[in-house]
């Protein structure tokens, strides 16, 4: 297939790349610009998008995604009927639905089609897409994804899969809070932080968070492989979503703290496991 993908970050790069290694004909858009090997590269959003069947977005934020569907030199001046948005950034559920009506007037579709797997999963094209759209179209969608992931879970329609992946994202969060908090505790107890990791492993408190954040934890590895700015931004995208709902959220108003210490300290651009350095402060 021909397809634009645009943003080419710490996901979006290796999820382009295993796009070219499928075989499809890719063009790449970056902000700051960026070339890839076996694509073709564009200076605006609307070129990458002219003529393409797919164009892919992985960008920062709600904003980022606005601007590249219908800012200057975006999208929306070169869609037409047949053509698909997929948006595998992390953004605002109600934002994604407004966004999916002004593709769908141009006679577009629009699929949200968030992810989580971290840069080790789009790099070895393990990804878990957690996918809002109509289900005919996510169907014929499959072996895009399945060329990037291991996995394709509809959840619902437009907008469904960015509110399964705040709500993911929450829960990611507070459990390494909870990770970082229990280190901090057994540390001044005593306990060597590897032994604390084995006895979670070995017990009904394991999870998929402390096995993959486990070892840079242990090696004070602060390498971003989810930056702490982005999961501040999601943290603010649930509170958003809580509001708009009515719904109290009482130990993330906390976590919120925490993170904020941290970009304070100067570490939004490392790992969201250098909190634990935050707690330990505490």
């Amino acid at each position: 297939m021909k397809i634009a993908y645009l943003g080419l970050g710490i996901m979006g790069r290796p999820m382009a790349a295993n796009l070219v290694k499928a075989g499809h004909d890719v063009t790449v858009w970056n902000r700051t610009p960026k070339s890839l090997d076996g694509a073709r590269t564009a200076d605006t959003p609307a070129e990458a998008a002219k003529g393409a069947e797919v164009v892919w977005l992985c960008v920062a934020d709600t904003r980022a995604v606005e601007t590249v569907l219908f800012g200057q030199q975006g999208v929306s001046g070169v869609l037409r009927p047949g053509m698909t948005v997929i948006d595998s950034s992390t953004i605002a559920p109600s934002a994604t639905r407004a966004f999916a009506e002004r593709v769908r007037a141009k006679g577009a579709e629009f699929v949200d089609a968030p992810v989580t797997g971290s840069k080790i999963g789009a790099e070895n094209a393990q990804l878990l897409f957690i996918v809002g759209g109509p289900e005919k179209k996510v169907a014929e969608l499959n072996p895009l994804f399945m060329a990037l992931g291991k996995k394709v879970i509809r959840v619902g329609e437009t907008g469904a899969g960015e509110s399964a992946k705040i709500g993911m994202n929450l829960m990611i969060a507070e459990i390494f809070q909870s990770f970082a908090e229990g280190l901090a505790l057994t540390g001044k107890l005593g306990v060597p932080p590897e032994i604390l990791l084995e006895l979670i492993q070995n017990s009904m408190i394991k999870s998929g968070v402390t096995d993959y954040k486990g070892s840079f934890v242990l090696n004070n590895d602060w390498s971003p492989n989810f930056p702490l700015r982005l999961m501040l931004k999601d943290i603010h995208l649930m509170q958003d979503a809580a509001r708009e709902l009515n719904v109290e959220l009482p130990a993330l108003k906390e976590v919120e703290k925490v993170y904020q210490k941290a970009v304070d300290a100067g570490h939004a651009n490392d790992d969201y496991a250098v909190t634990v350095e935050t707690v330990r402060n505490l």
